[in-house]
């Protein structure tokens, strides 16, 4: 083991999830067990908080067996988040410089990033920049996102959760919508502007109960108005209730967002834009080509955070992984993210690390074999990958009935 005595710091960054908190209780446990890694500093806000020096000794806040118990039970960014872009090495090097001079006087050798895409993106450039100054700080990008959208790896850390909570969700409402017999339409709107997997997961019920989505459309397929009215009346001529599935960033042919018109075109700092809108753009479209009854439901947040309804598996490979970064990091690894690699046969998963220029800035699509030939719905195939994801149910703590959270002060 190539050991590096000195300090760690562990940031989150981007949309919160039901599992980021188990990856940073990962992290931390990994650094107790360290014997390289003296202190753990959490960066409160990601690299935003980071750059204007607000942090804590993460140990000193989050002090028991309890507490870390808690921490992994608890939803959203415990040390709070950041959508913050670090600029092009050559073009803000007084950045980097002021990045660079907190870790010296922190003694920072082991910098621990929890993110998505973007997050990545962050991790690439500051292990460019530590490379390009001879630093010997060891930069890791430990995966988060509901999209389950970054390449390397099986699957997110998040994704179960999100997924689990869409198809419970899903089922609920199609038991809701199938005790009436008024011809009707339920549009359901998923989080997901570039890849279906979060829409995909509306079909998980298929494989449990005979209900489920009568349609469902991804990104990856191009989206038709003609071929929607035609889908819907299909399925009308069937049963009188109808329930689609689809994703905010359904697109036509010329990579149109269908909701477009309803948005308000606005960009982030990472130059996306905002998305909403697409199922009312729908629910407006089958008013007036079909005039049946109709409504859209855009579950919208609480797709992210429903920790009430975690899965397990998706919480205990958080904490894995957060974990497995800390002793690749402690072994020599540097300028990587950690990933899973799934087994064949029954179900498990391993984590090793793969470099992180080969990652970040790329998206993870649904495979187009995984989306039936129509392109209105998924194949049992894809629902058997996302299964295993969902298995297992949380038992939070609760006081009054509610879910009890561990908070970090900031």
């Amino acid at each position: 083991m190539n050991m590096l005595r000195g300090n760690a710091v562990v940031g989150q960054s981007g949309g919160p999830t039901a599992a980021i908190n188990a990856t940073l209780a990962g992290v931390l446990r990994g650094v107790l067990e360290s014997e390289s890694i003296d202190k753990l500093y959490g960066a409160f806000n990601g690299v935003e908080g980071l750059l204007e020096e607000r942090y804590c000794v993460l140990s000193d806040v989050v002090k028991t067996e309890e507490d870390i118990k808690l921490l992994e039970n608890t939803p959203a960014a415990a040390l709070g988040s950041c959508r913050k872009k670090l600029p092009d090495i050559n073009e803000g090097k007084d950045v980097y410089e002021k990045l660079f001079k907190i870790f010296e006087k922190l003694d920072i050798k082991y910098f621990f990033y929890i993110g998505g895409n973007d997050s990545m993106d962050t991790v690439a450039k500051l292990t460019k920049y530590a490379k390009q100054i001879g630093s010997d700080l060891r930069v890791m990008g430990v995966p988060k996102t509901i999209d389950n959208d970054l390449c390397g790896t099986d699957h997110t850390p998040g994704y179960g959760s999100a997924a689990k909570f869409i198809a419970t969700t899903m089922q609920e409402m199609l038991r809701d919508t199938a005790v009436y017999t008024v011809k009707a339409v339920t549009i359901v709107e998923i989080m997901g502007r570039d890849a279906g997997w979060l829409t995909a997961a509306a079909a998980l019920p298929r494989l449990n109960c005979v209900i489920s989505p009568d349609l469902v459309y991804l990104p990856e397929v191009a989206f038709s108005v003609d071929d929607f009215i035609e889908d819907v009346n299909a399925a009308l001529e069937k049963k009188p209730n109808v329930v689609v599935a689809v994703s905010e960033g359904a697109r036509d042919k010329d990579g149109r967002y269908i909701g477009e018109s309803a948005q308000s075109g606005a960009l982030d700092v990472f130059g996306h834009k905002y998305l909403s809108g697409t199922g009312k753009m729908l629910e407006n479209i089958i008013r007036e080509k079909i005039g049946c009854k109709v409504r859209s439901v855009e579950l919208n947040l609480p797709q992210r955070c429903a920790s009430h309804c975690a899965s397990l598996a998706d919480l205990e490979e958080s904490v894995k992984v957060g974990r497995a970064a800390v002793k690749c990091a402690e072994s020599g690894e540097s300028g990587k993210m950690m990933c899973f690699e799934r087994a064949e046969g029954e179900y498990s998963v391993s984590c090793i690390p793969r470099d992180i220029h080969e990652i970040a800035n790329m998206i993870r699509f649904v495979p187009r074999e995984f989306i039936n030939e129509r392109g209105n719905n998924v194949t049992d195939e894809c629902l058997e990958y996302i299964m295993p994801l969902i298995n297992g149910e949380v038992s939070p703590v609760y006081k009054n009935g509610l879910p009890v959270h561990l908070v970090i002060e900031r």
